[in-house]
C-alpha cells in the first residue's frame, strides 16, 4: 500500500513524457510542412519580388519624369531659354534688357518683402545694378519645373543660387522660385513672381 503513491507518480510522469513527445513529433512535422510549402512556393516568392521591385523602380521612374511631363518637350525648352535670356541679362546687369522681360502689371511676392510694385522691383534692380558688389545668379537645373497655363503662358518653378562677394569672401545664397510667364504676339514675359525661402 505504501507503494501505490509511487507508482502513480510513476504513472503520471510516463503520461507526460508520451504527451510531451507526441507535441514534439506534431512540432517536428509541422516545421517539415513549412519548410516543404516555402520550397514549393520557391519560385512564386521570387515572381511576387520581382515584379514589386519592377512597381517600385517604375513609380521611382514616372516620378522623375514629372519634373518633364506636365509641359511639353518643346514648352519646357522655351521656358528654359527665357529663363536664360533673363537672367544672362541680369549677370551682366544689362538692366533695359532685364527690364524688357517682365509685364508692366508684374506683381512680386517676396517671403520677405511682401509684394512688391513694377515700380519697386525696378528701382531696387537698379540700384543692385549699379552697386560694384556684383550679384551672380545660377539656376540649379535639375530643380526646374515647367507647367503650361491654358490660353495664358506657363509655370516655372526651380531653385536657384546667388553669390557675391562681400568682406573678401563669397557668399552664396539657395532660394525657391515660381514665375508665371505669359505668351503674348509670340513674346514671353513675366507678370507674377513669387519669390520665397530666404
Amino acid at each position: 500500500m505504501q507503494l501505490y503513491p509511487i507508482r502513480l507518480f510513476y504513472k503520471y510522469l510516463n503520461k507526460i513524457k508520451i504527451k510531451t513527445m507526441v507535441k514534439d513529433c506534431r512540432n517536428h512535422v509541422l516545421h517539415q510542412n513549412i519548410l516543404n510549402i516555402m520550397k514549393q512556393n520557391t519560385f512564386k516568392f521570387h515572381y511576387l519580388l520581382n515584379l514589386i521591385l519592377a512597381l517600385v523602380f517604375f513609380n521611382t521612374a514616372t516620378a522623375q519624369e514629372k519634373k518633364v511631363a506636365p509641359a511639353s518637350a518643346e514648352l519646357y525648352k522655351e521656358i528654359e531659354q527665357m529663363d536664360e535670356i533673363m537672367f544672362e541679362a541680369f549677370n551682366k546687369k544689362d538692366f533695359e534688357k532685364f527690364k524688357s522681360l517682365f509685364t508692366e502689371d508684374l506683381e512680386w511676392f517676396q517671403d520677405n518683402g511682401g509684394l512688391l510694385s513694377y515700380e519697386t522691383v525696378f528701382t531696387n534692380f537698379s540700384n543692385m545694378f549699379k552697386n560694384e558688389n556684383k550679384l551672380t545668379r545660377k539656376l540649379i537645373k535639375e530643380t526646374l519645373e515647367v507647367h503650361p497655363i491654358k490660353d495664358y503662358g506657363a509655370i516655372e518653378i526651380g531653385v536657384h543660387e546667388f553669390r557675391h562677394m562681400e568682406n573678401g569672401k563669397e557668399e552664396i545664397g539657395t532660394f525657391k522660385f515660381l514665375m508665371i510667364w505669359k505668351k503674348k504676339d509670340n513674346q514671353w514675359k513675366i507678370s507674377r513672381v513669387i519669390s520665397y525661402d530666404h
